[in-house]
């Protein structure tokens, strides 16, 4: 009797690269994250870039500082276009990209919604914001607005 060893070729995974969004909107699977919209952050003047994230840390400071009283929330997106560094977050604060937070002028798909996560103490929420606050009374404002 003789064996037949039948060959394994690997093809590109049907998967593409997902990343987080950290929001306080209320979005479905299949929905699209795009610019034109006032943002999140800042002055909240019409959006030019939207922010996306490969780490879940970066995504969960988007959610919790977020404007507006809209619940927390953690969605999982597909850029539909190129995606650049967060010139904000890169060489400007940290050196490289430490976050893995990027924007982009396309829009993301949302792919799905990561329910269960765990926030930052109500005082690392205060820092952070009481260091923004700082920054914006110094009259250093994002890049991205």
């Amino acid at each position: 009797m003789q064996q037949t060893n039948s060959s394994y070729t690997s093809s590109p995974s049907p998967f593409a690269q997902t990343y987080f969004h950290g929001t306080k909107a209320e979005l479905k699977i299949g929905d699209l994250i795009e610019v034109g919209f006032n943002s999140n952050y800042g002055q909240q003047n019409k959006a030019k870039y939207i922010f996306l994230s490969a780490t879940l840390d970066a995504a969960i400071w988007g959610a919790e500082l977020a404007f507006g009283n809209g619940k927390e929330r953690i969605y999982l997106v597909e850029p539909t276009g190129e995606v650049e560094d967060d010139p904000d977050l890169t060489n400007k604060k940290f050196p490289g990209n430490p976050t893995k937070s990027y924007r982009s002028i396309f829009p993301f798909r949302v792919v799905g919604e990561v329910t269960i996560w765990q926030g930052h103490s109500a005082e690392k929420i205060s820092a952070m914001k009481e260091g923004l606050e700082k920054l914006k009374q110094q009259g250093i404002n994002s890049l991205n607005n």
